[in-house]
């Protein structure tokens, strides 16, 4: 039985308000799933696939702080 035909098979089998939640969180994954899908979010993701590719270490947190405050000339913000 495929991935698919199992989960149909088990789809039927729960009572009509299970089966909406199903659906319902099965809609959350797929809108989740294509929130990032923008022609800049993709082409940030070849960027970081190529960099990581190249065995380049990536930037901490505290690193990308340090570089954007050093970047402003020492400024950096504070949470207030």
């Amino acid at each position: 039985m495929s991935p698919e035909q199992e989960l149909l098979t088990k789809w039927r089998s729960l009572p009509q308000d299970k089966q909406e939640e199903v659906l319902d969180f099965v809609e959350f994954l797929r809108l989740k799933n294509s929130v990032n899908k923008t022609p800049l979010g993709e082409r940030l993701r070849q960027i970081r696939s190529k960099i990581v590719a190249d065995g380049e270490p990536l930037l901490s947190r505290d690193e990308i702080e340090k570089d954007i405050a050093s970047r402003r000339g020492g400024f950096q913000e504070t949470d207030a």
